[in-house]
């Protein structure tokens, strides 16, 4: 089969950047590949799934065409292009000469040109022809054999559309009258002007009754108002806009059979530039899992596995790294090391021995499993010199295992003695179930490079191959890939073990001394020493205390939600007067916009199915009450899967708790983060989300909940960080802050403040921390652009320290390239100096925000620092069980409840020395819902 695909290289690689550019991918040597990724990423899709014959693609030159010279003003508005993304454009190039694919530019032609000229010549020759492209223009090129080829996004399949799929999208009986809808509707983006006052359903009103653009000008007579007004004075600009619009098709161009033929990679090309790129998990996908970064070869007898599945690559990202280019890595195949067995009791004594004299050691442990809290020890290793590392085997017996252990618990337990590991609480909580509580300082390598660089990955692969030029052995070579067929660390020989374990305590020491002097440099140190590292020792305690859940209460309310989804369910199928699967976004769209009319301007995806998204019926939740009831079922059916029967099955066997799993390193904010299960998003805003909290119950009779939260603390944070004078009073005379807002942004007394004004400037109190602008604040609030921007403009002359604040911290980003928290953790900004607006747009709202959310995360992190202290100080019963962003829980004694209050608000108070008042409200309850 004859199949041709052309593919428009700079839409899909603005896609490609776009796509990824919140999460950017940055290599050690600060070189952000999202562009680069994606870009693969759609190729592979191709070559993968639909295997042309022929391939090319299409690029556009800096030459000027026939359409900058006739239109001036064509693309004179455009961004430019993002810097990163420039730089992306030599690699991709390299990339797509490394798979033998063609490039094809002709000066004077845009791509659009060349692709539609050689389509219709494909055509001709009898290929079958796919435009890959997410441009709308290229909709007028389709005919029985061109079609448009859409590539996969955000979890949709590609999208290929031919004849049938065009007419009935664009509303046309013809592909040609594209065209006409394009010169009619215009292109803000390439500056296509268009007739004013037509929009995309205006045009295809106007050529499915006129047929064409110069038929609509001869009859302008028939239409009526501003639109024939319109028509008749910007007769010529339309004209012209359906010529800009036209993609030619006499370029002089020849259809290159030979050239095109899709042909085998150049292997030696594609890997080394894979490695450059730091495409580790790319780079094994389509070479196989011989490839390694490190290597600066791949055994030519490995099979390319080009056509495997994709998955999002990762990279080694690290923009303080001490690399300045990409250099091959070394292995523990190639590097001297003495990794020492030890599996005699003499031995282990003699190196327990050895350890107590120290000041500090590495020590990292091999178990059964991931789960801290029902996995087994395998072994201990440890290491105190560069090179060299000593494993300990820890017996299945759990007997002789604890004998073992408590030769080393004395060193563990020792207080002057620094503990240095990587993700050390997982190590914390394994020992702490073997009688062993570790004491002393700790270095945790993962959090010291997620102070360093805190967008980025940090786990220890990468930390080592970016800091120290060396691949680790992957655990996937001992036990296998991730799965049901993955085997156990107890089941892996001896010798293997020893070096894998050593080679983690070995390379995390050395990964130590690189960290150290980084976070000195980034003024962060103090930071590591005062709050995070003291803070792994808490969180440890709070997973170990667990949570008690009363698993009767939420099999009853699984009932009860069954039932109220059946009664939502019969709701919404009287009020739409007729069944259908609400779970399906398809039929859904089809009933509210189709039968029932809720939007005429309903928007569809690109596969031609109405969007049903929660924004899109929160938007019409107010127009319909069948709306607010499917969002209410679509509530009620994730709380029951997600929350309510979810729950006991992760209650621990052992403990009869849950135990969560906190993260310290996720957020680039400082927020920590929770999983299994993430207690963090049981829902508060429903009545039926809030019944999850009654679950969670005390963990014996006597006892009760506390919880404890952050009175409005982002916005006494932003009055702290602006000082920003009538916020701070606010905050000082113990005003309700929304409505000294509203009084203030209204000019009316305290107590003329409507509801609706409080509302109205609550949105704007927290919207302002988030960068939100006017047409933001409009569709919040349901009012005209015109009365936000007013409400703002009057925010802003109120509390003019806000503002001050807002450009102040944009300005420090620019200059330093990063923002700070009261506590000098960092946020980097690398896109705060883009020329393209949109990038740059991005960043500067980050700069405003993130010392806010940092600051807010300091706080809390000091407060539990000090809380859990005191609790330990005072030999105190009760738990710290839970902490959810701004508030803590805990499970008290009721003879203790009184003690818990006083440490509580004294902590949670004074954490940080502010100037504004920090208020914190206390509740008590049988459940967390009482309690809170």
């Amino acid at each position: 089969m004859k199949k041709l695909f052309l593919l428009d290289g700079m839409a899909l690689i603005y896609r490609a950047y776009f796509a990824l550019s919140k999460t950017p991918r940055l290599t050690s040597y600060g070189l952000n590949t999202g562009a680069i990724m994606g870009f693969t990423n759609t190729l592979l899709d191709v070559l993968n799934n639909q295997k042309p014959s022929h391939i090319a693609v299409v690029f556009d030159t800096a030459a000027p065409t026939n359409r900058h010279i006739e239109f001036e003003q064509y693309k004179a508005h455009r961004e430019k292009m993002p810097e990163d993304l420039a730089a992306s454009i030599p690699y991709i190039h390299r990339l797509i000469e490394g798979f033998n694919i063609p490039i094809i530019t002709m000066d004077g032609y845009e791509a659009d040109d060349i692709i539609g000229t050689l389509a219709k010549k494909g055509e001709k020759e009898g290929y079958t022809v796919y435009c890959m492209t997410p441009d709308k223009d290229f909709a007028q090129l389709v005919s029985d054999n061109i079609f448009i080829y859409k590539p996969a996004r955000m979890g949709n399949g590609a999208e290929v559309l031919g004849v049938p799929e065009i007419l009935e999208k664009w509303e046309i009986n013809n592909v040609h009258e594209v065209i006409d809808i394009l010169g009619l509707w215009g292109d803000a983006v390439d500056n296509i002007p268009g007739i004013p006052g037509v929009g995309e359903k205006t045009a295809k009103k106007l050529v499915k009754e006129f047929g064409s653009m110069e038929n609509l000008i001869q009859n302008s007579d028939q239409l009526k108002g501003k639109l024939k007004e319109n028509v008749e004075n910007y007769a010529e600009q339309g004209l012209i806009s359906k010529k800009l619009a036209t993609i030619l098709l006499d370029v002089p161009i020849d259809l290159d059979e030979k050239a095109l033929v899709l042909d085998d990679p150049n292997r030696e090309h594609l890997e080394a530039l894979f490695m450059e790129l730091e495409f580790r998990t790319l780079g094994k996908r389509v070479f196989g899992d011989g490839f390694s970064v490190g290597e600066s070869a791949v055994a030519k007898s490995a099979q390319m596995d080009l056509f495997a599945p994709m998955a999002a690559d990762e990279v080694a990202p690290s923009q303080l790294a001490q690399a300045s280019e990409p250099v091959a890595l070394n292995t523990i195949a190639n590097t001297t090391h003495h990794y020492t067995l030890v599996d005699t009791v003499e031995a282990q004594q003699a190196l327990a021995k050895q350890l107590a004299g120290l000041s500090s050691f590495c020590f990292d442990t091999e178990s059964t499993g991931l789960d801290a809290m029902t996995a087994e020890l395998v072994g201990i290793s440890f290491s105190f010199q560069s090179g060299e590392a000593y494993y300990i085997p820890v017996s299945a017996d759990q007997t002789a295992a604890q004998q073992t252990v408590d030769i080393f618990k004395p060193v563990f337990e020792d207080a002057n003695i620094m503990k240095i590991g990587q993700n050390i609480k997982y190590d914390l909580l394994i020992l702490a179930r073997y009688a062993v509580k570790i004491k002393g300082p700790l270095f945790d390598t993962m959090l010291a490079h997620y102070l360093i660089d805190p967008d980025t990955r940090h786990n220890m692969d990468i930390l080592a191959e970016t800091y120290l030029n060396y691949t680790p052995v992957s655990i996937t070579e001992l036990i296998g890939a991730k799965g049901k067929n993955q085997g156990n660390m107890r089941d892996v020989e001896l010798d293997k073990i020893k070096e894998y374990a050593g080679e983690d305590a070995d390379v995390t020491l050395q990964l130590k001394e690189k960290l150290t002097p980084l976070l000195t440099e980034t003024a962060t140190m103090k930071l590591a020493e005062d709050v995070e590292f003291p803070l792994v020792y808490v969180l440890a305690a709070i997973e170990q205390n667990g949570v008690k859940i009363d698993e009767a209460t939420l099999k009853q309310f699984s009932k009860e939600i069954e039932k109220d989804v059946a009664e939502m369910e019969a709701s919404i199928y009287e009020k739409a007067g007729v069944v259908f699967n609400i779970a399906s976004p398809k039929q859904l769209g089809e009933v509210l916009f189709d039968k029932l009319q809720l939007d005429p301007k309903a928007k569809k995806t690109k596969t031609g199915q109405y969007k049903t998204g929660e924004d899109v019926l929160l938007a019409l939740a107010s127009k319909s009450d069948i709306v607010q009831d499917i969002l209410t079922f679509r509530q009620l059916q994730k709380l029951k899967s997600t929350y309510v029967d979810a729950l006991p099955s992760l209650v621990n066997p052992n403990t009869g708790l849950i135990h969560t799993s906190y993260n310290q390193a996720v957020a680039a904010t400082g927020r920590l983060s929770s999983t299994n299960p993430n207690l963090q998003n049981i829902p508060i805003r429903t009545e039926r989300g809030r019944e999850v909290r009654k679950a969670f119950i005390p963990r014996q009779a006597g006892w009760v909940l506390l919880s404890a939260d952050y009175s409005q603390i982002e916005l006494r944070l932003m009055a702290e960080l602006s000082q920003d004078k009538n916020m701070l009073d606010a905050f000082e005379q113990g005003l309700d802050i929304h409505r000294a807002t509203a009084a203030k942004v209204y000019n009316v007394a305290l107590e003329e403040v409507t509801s609706d004004m409080r509302r109205n400037a609550k949105a704007v109190n927290f919207g302002i921390i988030y960068g939100q602008s006017a047409f933001g604040l409009s569709q919040n609030l349901g009012i005209s652009r015109k009365e936000a921007a007013a409400i703002i403009d009057q925010y802003f002359t109120q509390y003019t320290g806000i503002r001050k604040y807002m450009g102040d911290i944009i300005e420090f980003a620019k200059e330093k390239g990063y923002v700070e928290t009261i506590l000098k953790r960092r946020r980097y900004l690398r896109d705060i100096n883009s020329a393209n607006m949109t990038v740059r747009g991005f960043a500067e709202r980050n700069a405003i925000n993130a010392p806010i959310q940092g600051s807010a995360a300091d706080l809390i992190k000091i407060a539990m620092i000090n809380i859990q202290a005191d609790i330990e100080a005072n030999n105190l019963t009760g738990k710290m069980i839970m902490q959810v962003h701004d508030e803590l829980v805990f499970d008290v004694p009721e003879h203790e409840v009184d003690t818990f209050r006083a440490i509580i608000s004294e902590r949670m108070k004074k954490a940080i020395p502010l100037r504004v008042p920090i208020e914190i409200e206390i509740g008590e309850g049988k459940n967390w819902l009482e309690a809170h």
